[in-house]
């Protein structure tokens, strides 16, 4: 019995020898998993391979010739095939062929409908995480050209193959540890009342209601590292003086929201840099001639940045002209009057799913603003200490380029978030016990940003097995005008964060598209130089402002509606007083900032172009409010 099984087992062994001995031994072959219709692709054959004999590649009757021989290279680059379908593709020689294996060709596009299907999925279900696990399904079944067996195994190797291997890439590792110990600090630095030490010391001496406004958006602006942590902090914390200095709770939410993901999106140490950084990174693979680190391509967009910069200017007008437009004039002058402003927030805090519990202050403790101030100090110190350290080069530009940034992130929030551990519990503010708890909270709001990021960069991988940037590239790379491109991307991701609702799970989707597009828009018109980098720089601030700035005017918004909640005002009247604002600055910085941007005016005179704007607007249109 046991000598017909050996025989059972040999035959394959055999047939596979004789295989090899047909097609070449120790060849091996580099090919992309799914080839698009008249794209070009590139072959690379491993092996041993002889300068003076002749190769052939065959594909469905279609020949090349190799571009490159090396002796142990073989090289096929720019192969178009014109047919969808299955195809046999056979390497030979003089003695006949010596490697084959087939290869599924699809139209190309199908690669754009993963983040396309995102994008719809997202608007129809509000829901970015669902709609982003059920775009990477289907890109991953497109790899197997939609076989009815391959639905299954598609769902398995979506999580099984690209999110598994987006979890365990070091970068990414990087990124969510260091966003998650940032989160953390910001937790116990709350929940040890530091951040309300720092609220009480700058009300003391806001007795008017212009001075109080002009507190509030001061404390904005500190509160830089989070949005979330920054609207929950300043929400929470303002309504009991903007009740007393009657000061509307509209006023409050537009000046929460108006400064906490403009602040993040535009500061260089927040938990949105490792988003933003790492988004950009896994765009930048394969663009040829383009060296600057993702690091630099995002300090570089920061001044293109026009939207966050004039929200944020928009509100200093305001608080400090005490004029308002639009539906705000009617709530401040309820709010001058005495009116009780009675909100209905059952609504918001059912949309918002949102546990307002999980950041809160423990009673009976002193209010230190020391306990906020030291950690921050540490945070962002240590993190310019970090990154300068591990620099190398004569210029400031040589050594932030070839600085470990990742290392000096996750070394900097371990360092603040153990003061702040220390602060608190040297003191006997927390135990042990509630200072690990209230890291615990601050980590638990970043927890839904993560798991964005983790699908996001699932995406991004499939999108790129899919050569979605390439078919993207060869359709319009030649048909839109350089100039004009920042434009067009900054009104796409305004559109697609409005009817999503979700800036983070936009800015995912896009960049690794809108990168590699504008990259190839540039070469085509032989404008890929530093010279022309504004463009490039333009074009990823477009992605992350224009998002936040569809975050502003849409009530489906996470940040709209956290902002609702915390400010104890009734959403959509939060939504209506501040829409006038918004579209204002968006206008100016669309107008005035990133169109003309795009034809190379200098980008400090465009942004004083747009405050000069913003004061007109605030001077002719404004109202005062006594």
């Amino acid at each position: 019995m046991i000598e017909p099984m050996k025989e059972i087992f040999r035959l394959p062994l055999i047939i596979c020898l004789l295989s090899c001995s047909l097609f070449g031994q120790n060849i091996s072959v580099d090919a992309p998993k799914i080839l698009l219709k008249n794209i070009g692709f590139n072959l690379v054959f491993s092996g041993e391979f002889d300068d003076n004999t002749a190769y052939l590649l065959s594909i469905s009757g279609q020949n090349f010739k190799p571009d490159q021989i090396t002796g142990e290279k073989l090289f096929f680059s720019k192969i178009k095939i014109s047919e969808t379908g299955t195809h046999s593709v056979s390497l030979s020689n003089e003695s006949g062929a010596i490697y084959q294996f087939n290869k599924n060709v699809i139209s190309g596009w199908i690669s754009v409908l993963p983040p396309l299907i995102a994008i719809i999925l997202a608007f129809m279900s509000r829901s970015v995480i669902p709609s982003l696990f059920a775009a990477i399904w289907f890109g991953v079944w497109s790899l197997s050209s939609f076989r009815m067996g391959g639905i299954i195994s598609s769902l398995l190797d979506s999580f099984h193959y690209y999110i598994l291997n987006t979890l365990i890439d070091r970068d990414h590792a990087v990124i969510t540890l260091f966003t998650l110990m940032l989160g953390g600090m910001v937790g116990i630095v709350y929940r040890s009342g530091g951040m309300h030490g720092i609220i009480q010391h700058m009300i003391k001496k806001a007795n008017t209601p212009r001075k109080g406004q002009i507190a509030i958006w001061l404390f904005g602006i500190i509160i830089f590292f989070d949005d979330y942590s920054n609207t929950l902090i300043v929400g929470n914390t303002s309504r009991l003086l903007c009740d007393k200095l009657k000061i509307s709770r509209q006023k409050l939410a537009y000046l929460v929201d108006s400064t906490s993901a403009p602040v993040a999106t535009i500061a260089v140490i927040t938990t949105w840099i490792g988003f933003q950084v790492g988004i950009i990174a896994d765009a930048l693979p394969g663009l040829d001639g383009l060296n600057e680190s993702a690091y630099m391509l995002f300090i570089h967009s920061i001044p293109y940045s026009f939207y966050p910069f004039l929200a944020i200017i928009m509100v200093g007008f305001v608080v400090f002209s005490g004029k308002d437009f639009g539906p705000m004039v009617h709530a401040e002058k309820q709010a001058r009057m005495g009116i009780q402003y009675k909100p209905d927030m059952s609504e918001t805090e059912t949309e918002s799913g949102s546990d307002g519990d999980d950041l809160f202050v423990k009673k009976n403790i002193p209010h230190r603003a020391i306990n906020a101030i030291i950690p921050i100090a540490v945070l962002i110190f240590s993190m310019f200490y970090f990154i300068f350290t591990s620099g190398e080069g004569d210029s400031l530009k040589d050594i932030l380029g070839s600085s470990d940034t990742f290392g000096a992130l996750m070394h900097s929030t371990l360092l603040s978030a153990l003061v702040a551990a220390g602060l608190a519990f040297s003191q006997g503010i927390l135990n042990l016990t509630e200072t690990l708890d209230a890291w615990f909270s601050g980590l638990k709001f970043m927890l839904m940003g993560m798991l964005v990021l983790l699908l996001a960069w699932a995406l991004a991988d499939i999108s790129k097995d899919l050569h979605t940037a390439d078919y993207i590239v060869s359709t319009l790379g030649d048909s839109i005008p350089m100039s004009i491109l920042p434009t067009i991307i900054f009104l796409v991701a305004a559109a697609t964060a409005f009817g999503t609702g979700s800036s983070w799970g936009v800015m995912a989707i896009l960049m690794p598209l809108v990168i590699p597009l504008t990259w190839a828009v540039m070469v085509n018109n032989g404008a890929a130089t530093p010279e022309n980098y504004h463009i490039l720089y333009s074009s990823i601030a477009c992605v992350l402002t224009g998002a936040v700035w569809a975050d502003h005017c849409s009530p489906i918004s996470d940040t709209t509606i956290l902002t609702s909640m915390a400010s104890g005002c009734e959403l959509m009247d939060h939504v209506w007083t501040q829409m006038p604002y918004a579209l204002s600055t968006g206008a100016a910085a669309l107008l005035l900032g990133t169109l003309p941007a795009g034809f190379g005016a200098p980008w400090w005179i465009l942004l004083l172009l747009g405050i000069l704007s913003q004061g007109l607007v605030i001077r002719y249109f404004g109202r005062t409010v006594n």
